[in-house]
């Protein structure tokens, strides 16, 4: 990389632009899910740069993203507005869990060394005590947290990568009903992780099925 005089190193051109636009992305998709902007709600340039206090270039670029990501949609005449989380993408939602989590549990379960079984059972913890003080924007994050965890510590890297999306609307989804499903989901959760504790691979599947399932029927209408 060239230098000025001096040795100071130069800026690369449209570094700060992209870090914007990744401040804004993280963000919108933050209000989204938590539900800042709701299902449904229009989105225009104009009002998302007022309330970021940026232009319209980087709203523009991440709205994109978020298109691109299922949480919005351009419709006509309206413009871009919050998509709805409908019964048939929530169900597609859960069928690519079971698929993925199962895994990931069973994997994590013959891998695991006791410090990641130690950052398991800390996150329940933590997710403990976020549901007795019914903080349930930090109960979403540390089950996102917690199945990510289970993800990495699978070492498959495909389902690290493939998965890597999928967990924004797994918190989308939580948060709506994180009321209701802390206190189960969290006690669903010390299943999974003694199953992995153990090293007993069929055990940490079933539990992983049945959470999922769990969450499933919660989310869904009857």
């Amino acid at each position: 990389m060239d230098e000025h005089d001096g040795g100071e190193r130069m800026r690369t051109i449209g570094g700060d632009h992209l870090a914007l636009r990744e401040q804004v992305l993280t963000e919108l998709r933050r209000r989204i899910v938590d539900g800042d902007y709701a299902q449904g709600e229009r989105l225009t340039e104009n009002r998302l740069a007022d309330d970021f206090g940026v232009s319209r270039n980087p709203v523009r670029e991440a709205l994109r993203v978020v298109e691109a990501e299922g949480f919005v949609q351009i419709l006509p005449r309206r413009g871009a507005v919050v998509a709805t989380l409908d019964e048939t993408a929530v169900r597609d939602l859960f069928a690519v869990r079971e698929q993925f989590e199962t895994l990931a549990a069973g994997l994590a379960a013959e891998r695991a060394t006791e410090e990641d079984v130690t950052r398991l059972r800390n996150l329940l913890k933590e997710a403990s005590a976020a549901t007795d003080a019914k903080d349930f924007g930090r109960v979403a994050e540390l089950n996102s947290a917690l199945h990510s965890a289970v993800i990495e510590i699978s070492g498959n890297r495909w389902l690290a990568s493939l998965s890597a999306a999928m967990y924004h609307h797994v918190h989308w989804v939580f948060r709506v009903g994180a009321a209701q499903r802390a206190p189960h989901s969290w006690k669903e959760h010390i299943r999974v992780v003694d199953a992995i504790a153990a090293g007993d691979r069929d055990a940490a599947v079933e539990a992983a099925r049945a959470h999922i399932e769990a969450a499933a029927t919660a989310a869904l209408p009857g």
